[in-house]
């Protein structure tokens, strides 16, 4: 009897175990269904960007508090060290805050033309590990200079995983609405991780510690980092023979529709960077504010750039043409709002404006990061590494600028000064971006992408120009209609004249761009 149960037991356990492996071979094959693993490849980019923007600005209330709690115990029992120490703080606080952006800014160059050269995979896996390194020791920093080593660190690894998440986004999403429609959702994760850190952080802080929110978003970015193995399988099936060389970055710094994007996307930022260090000391000595209005000032802000993002997405999809007007419209915003600030008395009138300058920003980047990736793919080679390192430094400049410069400026100058002149850049360089607004009558041709790809559309398509394609065509014709026959059956000859033939069939079946 024994033996038959335990028979039974094995036999119950075995087709269990069958069932577990025709299920995991099932979601495996699903998993390799293009569609919906483009849609897995969203979900793991959009994580990244929510915890790299979380792990950004989780550090704004814990940080200056921990800092101030380490001065306090190395200074105790001397007044004279501890006035020294209060008065340099600030200065510490800001350069820590900045280097993250200072070292994303320096290494972007860089990691655009790394991703150009393997894809978008690797780098992302990369990007993620060292952001999981930075987390942690942010978790176990007891000390200035290794949370300085945390931060900087935390640079290096969004100057990967920024630029080429958003990159592989643009690749996988080929037309232009859905295209618009996926680079709006990782801004939506964007601008929740950037506003509900600092509550989020500053709550487990206060009741739990200052390790456990770091823990947190370390176990998050593990688990992203496994999903992407899992997925996308990064080492696997290395070739790169097929892949188009990108444009290098210099030469897509100096396309003038290029260069005028970066300048918006930069300019929109300011008010964001410059504000989000000073406007709660200006709180604390003009409105009183207390504790949890300065941690709660952004969070608002959130639901008016989602709208943003959905109005915008949605008026792209209708009319693709006005990306520009989209965008201009977002700075004229952002320029108002800015300027409306020092105007505010209280928490309540202040949630206005900076709704407004998030609502504007969202017009801005869901406009503007799609037209990147269309000017890539109309200009220069459909490879989209360099293209978004230059966006990542394009933020990365406002957002070094921000706790260093504009505490001097509120100090030389005033907070209504700095508003005013942020409100007046905006408005001002809205109308350069009438130079896009003959842009997406470019439109590029889908009736060549299977011949200049040889497994069709996958991302990266129309990556040859015009120009080559014509000079490669005249040298190939040429060639073959000077042949001669190398045996006496004639074969090459055939050959040369067909290949001849299909140019000629290519040439006749439409322009290049329509």
């Amino acid at each position: 009897m024994a033996s038959e149960g335990s028979s039974g037991l094995a036999k119950s356990a075995a087709v269990k175990l069958s069932e577990m492996g025709e299920r995991t071979k099932q979601l495996g094959t699903a998993m390799q269904d293009p569609h919906r693993q483009r849609r897995i490849i969203l979900v793991i980019v959009c994580v990244a960007l929510l915890l790299d923007n979380m792990l950004y600005m989780v550090i704004v209330p814990i940080i200056p508090d921990y800092l101030l709690y380490l001065e306090k115990e190395q200074s105790s029992g001397n007044s004279s060290s501890s006035v020294n120490n209060t008065e340099n703080l600030d200065i510490k606080i800001g350069v820590l805050f900045a280097s993250k952006a200072i070292l994303q800014l320096l290494v972007n160059p860089l990691s655009g033309t790394f991703i150009d050269r393997v894809g978008y995979d690797i780098p992302l896996l990369i990007g993620l590990s060292v952001m999981f390194v930075s987390t942690c020791i942010f978790a176990f920093a007891e000390n200035y200079a290794t949370l300085f080593v945390a931060r900087s660190l935390q640079g290096l690894g969004s100057a990967f995983a920024d630029t080429s998440g958003i990159a592989m986004i643009a690749d996988k999403y080929t037309e232009e609405a859905e295209r618009s429609r996926a680079l709006g959702i990782a801004l939506a994760f964007i601008s929740f991780g950037s506003l509900v850190a600092p509550p989020f952080g500053s709550t487990l802080y206060e009741f739990a510690g200052k390790s456990v929110p770091f823990i947190v978003l370390a176990c998050v970015c593990l688990l992203d980092g496994i999903l992407l193995l899992t997925v996308i399988k990064p080492f696997s099936n290395r070739t790169r023979e097929n892949m188009p060389v990108g444009t290098p970055i210099y030469k897509l710094m100096i396309d003038p529709y290029i260069a005028v994007v970066a300048g918006a996307l930069t300019t929109c930022n300011i008010p964001l960077a410059f504000l989000e260090p000073t406007i709660a000391n200006w709180m604390e000595s003009t409105m009183h504010a207390t504790k949890w209005e300065m941690g709660l000032t952004w969070l608002p802000a959130f639901f008016p750039h989602i709208l943003g993002v959905y109005i915008t997405v949605k008026l792209a999809a209708e009319y693709p043409n006005y990306q520009w007007f989209y965008g201009a419209v977002g700075m004229v915003i952002i320029g108002a709002s800015s300027c409306t600030v020092p105007a505010c008395r209280n928490f309540g009138q202040l949630i206005v404006p900076l709704c407004g300058i998030c609502f504007g920003i969202a017009l801005v980047d869901t406009a503007l990061l799609p037209t990147l990736a269309f000017l890539v793919d109309v200009r220069h080679v459909s490879v989209y590494g360099s293209v978004y390192a230059i966006a990542d430094i394009s933020y990365s400049v406002a957002y070094a600028m921000g706790p260093i410069v504009a505490g001097q400026i509120v100090h030389n100058l005033g907070f209504v000064q700095l508003n005013l002149g942020m409100g007046l850049v905006n408005v001002l360089y809205a109308p350069a971006l009438l130079i896009l607004r003959n842009v997406y009558q470019m439109k590029p041709s889908h009736s060549e992408r299977n011949i200049l790809l040889e497994e069709g559309p996958k991302g990266l398509y129309d990556t040859i120009k015009m120009e080559e394609r014509k000079a490669k065509k005249k040298s190939f014709v040429s060639s073959a209609g000077n042949y001669v026959p190398g045996d006496e059956n004639g074969i090459d000859t055939y050959r040369g004249q067909q290949a001849s033939r299909s140019f000629s069939e290519e040439d006749s079946s439409g322009p290049e761009y329509s």
